[in-house]
């Protein structure tokens, strides 16, 4: 992708790909994800949102993701356009060999603050109509929710990460003999039947606030789940992470309910999602972070966040408070 802030090749190819005019165009970057960095295309006084897939692209669970956001649209859910380019695909390949990208509405706005009780509100509202929206899903949740690394798994990771000499090496030894088996016990598939299709990602860095109010970005892994297992972990990640707000954790649950969503929580079972994607992500982060594939700043980004998720992996003691808040 391009150099921060000019004009080249790579904007220009994708504002062609996507008929957007002559230009001229700029690429200046925002952010980056766990999956894809975002940039901000600027041109003909109009902006856009470029997600450059960074590691390859599926092009049916772009499909997925296109059909979800246009069904949540239908129900008043705000989110980004997903753009389909001169051939009518929502993802494109704008050079040969360069990466795979996706073109969405940019959208202005500030971060969702999840103390908020009206932001609280609306995503507790705004959750039940997707699991409204998604019932009758067909197929099987990925195993990315549903399933986890096991002894033999977090054994080779280890060597590999005490063989590359990183500096986190004895903190996910201490996790692996201590955490990571606490939280597995709890991860396990999903009952058949009873599944919604739905965003999977729920978390408030994927919410901005914009004069018209709160947008939902970031559909990527829409795909099948069990709707308790999904509004669960976004309970627990909306509501404090293991610093818990029961008061938060409540009133969340309250707007769901009252907007007619069908989940119940009934214990450390419902967890499941939770437990599974965060062990997941560790797993996958840390392999990264030894992979001599990639480049040397995926590497350092994978073991940043490696460090991060593995000081903030969810507490079983901040799982019971919240089973018993919404109990009650």
């Amino acid at each position: 992708m391009p150099d921060p802030a000019r004009p080249d090749d790579t904007a220009r190819s994708i504002a062609e790909a996507y008929a957007l005019g002559a230009g001229p165009w700029t690429m200046a970057p925002v952010t980056r994800g766990a999956l894809g960095q975002i940039w901000k295309l600027s041109g003909n006084g109009s902006s856009w949102a470029v997600k450059e897939l960074l590691f390859g692209c599926d092009e049916a669970q772009v499909g997925r993701e296109a059909a979800l956001r246009d069904t949540a649209a239908a129900l008043g859910i705000a989110s980004p356009r997903l753009f389909r380019d001169r051939r009518g695909a929502p993802v494109c390949r704008p050079l040969p060999g360069g990466s795979w990208v996706k073109l969405y509405d940019w959208v202005d706005g500030t971060p969702a603050d999840p103390s908020d009780p009206d932001v609280l509100d609306w995503f507790g509202r705004t959750t039940a109509l997707l699991h409204q929206a998604g019932e009758g899903a067909a197929g099987t949740p990925s195993d990315w929710y549903e399933r986890c690394p096991d002894d033999s798994d977090w054994e080779k990771l280890l060597q590999r990460v005490r063989d590359a000499g990183l500096p986190w090496a004895d903190e996910l030894d201490r996790f692996v003999a201590a955490s990571a088996p606490r939280l597995a016990r709890w991860v396990s598939p999903s009952p058949p039947g009873g599944l919604v299709t739905s965003h999977l990602d729920l978390q408030p860095q994927n919410v901005l606030v914009g004069p018209d109010g709160p947008v939902l970005l970031d559909w990527d892994n829409a795909g099948p789940v069990a709707a308790e297992r999904e509004f669960a972990r976004a309970v627990h990640v909306w509501s404090g992470g293991n610093e818990v707000n029961v008061d938060a954790a409540r009133r969340l649950a309250r707007a769901y309910r009252e907007a007619g969503g069908p989940a119940v929580v009934t214990g450390p079972e419902s967890f499941s999602m939770l437990f599974a994607t965060a062990l997941n992500y560790i797993q996958v982060q840390a392999e990264t972070a030894v992979d001599p594939a990639v480049t040397a700043a995926q590497r350092a980004f994978a073991g940043d966040e490696t460090v991060r998720c593995l000081r903030t992996v969810p507490d079983l003691a901040g799982v019971d408070l919240l089973v018993e808040a919404l109990a009650g």
